[in-house]
């Protein structure tokens, strides 16, 4: 009887392992960046200028009454990509490449305009970035969707 017991008690032991051991090796849902990134409400999103979301390291404007979540990486070199009021376009600071509000290449060594991430708006109103997906931005001399030439003087000016 006494072996019986210990041989239950080693089973019951290893059941308990391995079902540890298959809690810790499923993958957790993915918040923050690299997932999901709950944002703001729709209807706060402008449609003539850029909102930054640092959760999500994206801006979200709208393009022809769309939500458009860009991403704030410069395509050259990955340098963060500062929207210049003054300008109302996107200016790296790195090596001066510029985009417009919809993220596409004005000027500069960039190859292509600012990447996109996926948008949803959710039942409860607000967008949604899925920044664990990628969209390329358009490729470099391609025609631009929106018809904004610059606004003022260049933020890159203003500080020199």
């Amino acid at each position: 009887m006494l072996r019986r017991a210990w041989q239950g008690g080693a089973v019951l032991i290893g059941a308990a392992g391995a079902w540890t051991t298959w809690d810790l090796l499923q993958p957790l849902p993915t918040t923050g960046f690299g997932g999901t990134v709950r944002a703001v409400p729709e209807d706060s999103v402008p449609e003539d200028s850029v909102l930054e979301v640092r959760a999500a390291r994206a801006y979200l404007t709208r393009i022809d009454g769309d939500v458009v979540a860009i991403s704030e990486k410069c395509t050259h070199l990955g340098c963060r990509v500062p929207w210049c009021d003054s300008s109302k376009q996107f200016e790296c600071p790195c090596h001066g490449s510029v985009f417009n509000r919809a993220g596409e290449r004005r000027a500069g060594p960039a190859p292509r305009g600012m990447d996109r991430y996926p948008v949803e708006i959710g039942g409860d109103g607000l967008v949604y970035i899925d920044t664990g997906s990628k969209i390329e931005g358009p490729p470099s001399g391609s025609k631009e969707t929106i018809d904004e030439p610059p606004a003022g003087s260049s933020c890159a000016a203003e500080g020199a």
